[in-house]
């Protein structure tokens, strides 16, 4: 991945919807327009201790899946089966799930300007809008990369009219609410739970700083490029940020931005007259790049947990031509698609953003276990210990006390994750299972997944491994006979597609590490050699 592509990541997937969304949750919990604004400015610091902490782990674990991955190697299986099964059941397809209606509800706002948008025609726009990105991610990382370049310019560009228009507000002598009289006169006195809340607000707008970890290995040079697009977007983003907040209170009252259900389009409708119609526009082409960016980097998410085993092995195949993870992008937009139909997804958005904030404090907590368990492994980047410390200081802060106010929402949020505990030493961890378990979850391998397997074969499409129950079949059955047919008809697509399993163990961890080689490595090597 080339500068312009790391950079635009980043930026793009945290400078999303949040922005347009955000405010309003945290002003009504700050309860001041000062208390606010710091809240931003606050959240951007503590976004650049996080991506610090996650800068060294990215160069010392450099493999792509982020949190899943530094959280597997460092304490286990377990856990990071918790956190590959929370991102992949709520997280990344709630996520996507909000950002697409969000792209619709403001696309088709100028057509429905009295009314709110149709609920079929903003799930057909949602669900066209997800279904021509994942074209985009299965067919080139280049183009994927090119979007949100294209759309992270658009989209700041937008932002950058709001910020001058609120600047050009200020030197008019609009700026009633920032005088300190007035920004500190709190209606509400916020508690400790109110202030976590806001925080947890904002942390919604500003999630995605991580995103970079997620492809580690697609980076040039992640030693040195992944350090210097955090160093980059995380002060681009909070600068942003704060005076996209300043120009929203120069144009509204708080009561105002608190009654607005969409703020940018009440902003330009207020200042902006002909041209307000940018509004609306400018919150698609963010929502359109975070969309982008989210399908992006959840299939490395779910193409990582398939290499250590904890997904089904097809979602670690990518295609052999255009190198992107095709099974795994279409799980997410399956996903996606799924919660998108239940019904208000918006309800989600407090349990994705506590499970976030969960996921990134037991991550950098395993960057001080690792620091304590192996002292001398080389680290390209080591943070001072203060960063992480500082950071944990406020995680827990947050995390009690938003368990405090919203103990519904945030239990609800844990029983979510403890949820894969079960599931992760039924299926994961309890290898020699029973007959009985085996026929509940499916294993064997049935009589038409063998046809599929062979047919896979017959087509040149290889499996790094297959099932011991296919190689005990030395003559198939005539039920395998008919359903040899269908299965190569079906197979029919997948062959088009050629799909390939990415290799293992490459040449850079050799030489960093020239120790044994794994399961994995040594099966996929005694496959090539029976090929030979």
């Amino acid at each position: 991945m080339q500068k312009s592509g790391r950079e635009g990541l980043e930026g793009g997937n945290i400078i999303g919807s949040g922005i347009f969304i955000s405010p309003k949750g945290v002003l009504e919990h700050a309860g001041s327009v000062g208390l606010a604004l710091i809240i931003w400015v606050l959240g951007g610091g503590v976004a650049a201790l996080g991506s610090l902490c996650y800068a060294e782990l990215g160069v010392t674990i450099p493999k792509s899946g982020g949190d899943y991955s530094y959280v597997t190697e460092i304490f286990g299986g377990l856990a990071g089966f918790l956190l590959l099964w929370s991102a992949v059941l709520i997280m990344y397809p709630t996520s996507l799930a909000v950002i697409a209606l969000t792209f619709s509800n403001y696309v088709l706002q100028p057509v429905f300007p009295s009314c709110i948008p149709p609920y079929n025609a903003s799930r057909i726009l949602s669900m066209v809008c997800l279904f021509l990105l994942t074209w985009v991610n299965s067919s080139s990382v280049r183009w994927a990369t090119r979007i949100q370049d294209i759309f992270t310019a658009g989209k700041l560009l937008a932002l950058a009219l709001i910020i001058i228009v609120g600047f050009l507000q200020i030197f008019k002598g609009n700026y009633k609410e920032l005088t300190p009289s007035n920004a500190f006169n709190f209606w509400m006195t916020p508690s400790v739970g109110h202030l976590a809340l806001a925080f947890l607000q904002g942390s919604f707008a500003f999630s995605g700083w991580n995103f970079l970890n997620y492809v580690t290995e697609e980076l040039v040079d992640p030693r040195r490029n992944l350090p210097r697009a955090i160093f980059i977007s995380i002060p681009l983003v909070t600068f942003v940020y704060t005076f996209t907040n300043i120009a929203y209170f120069t144009a509204m009252s708080p009561q105002e931005l608190l009654s607005s259900n969409a703020v940018a389009v009440t902003f330009g409708e207020k200042l902006l007259g002909y041209f307000s119609w940018v509004m609306p526009v400018s919150v698609a082409l963010s929502t359109f790049g975070g969309i982008n960016g989210y399908l992006f980097t959840s299939s490395r998410l779910c193409f990582s947990g398939a290499r250590e085993g904890h997904l089904p092995s097809l979602l670690a195949m990518i295609h052999v031509k255009h190198c992107t993870p095709i099974p795994a992008l279409l799980v997410c937009c399956l996903a996606t698609l799924i919660i998108m139909l239940i019904g208000d997804t918006y309800t989600l958005i407090n349990y994705v953003s506590f499970i976030n904030y969960l996921c990134y404090g037991v991550t950098i907590i395993g960057l001080i276990v690792l620091r304590w368990k192996k002292p001398k492994i080389f680290r390209p980047i080591k943070v001072n210990l203060l960063i992480p410390i500082i950071y944990l200081a406020f995680w827990a802060f947050l995390l009690i006390f938003s368990l405090y106010s919203e103990p519904v929402v945030c239990g609800v949020g844990l029983i979510i994750i403890l949820t894969g505990v079960p599931v992760f030493f039924l299926g994961v961890y309890w290898r020699n299972k029973p007959k009985c378990v085996n026929r509940l979850i499916g294993k064997p391998v049935p009589r038409c997944l063998a046809a599929l397997l062979v047919a896979l074969r017959s087509a040149g499409i290889c499996l790094t491994s297959e099932p011991a129950a296919l190689k005990q079949r030395s003559r198939p059955s005539p039920l395998t006979t008919h359903t040899f047919a269908l299965a190569e008809s079906m197979t029919c697509w997948g062959q088009k597609l050629c799909f390939v399993v990415y290799p293992q163990g490459g040449v850079a961890e050799e030489e960093e590490a020239p120790s044994a080689p794994s399961a994995h490595s040594r099966q996929l090597s005694s496959e090539i050699d029976m090929r030979k």
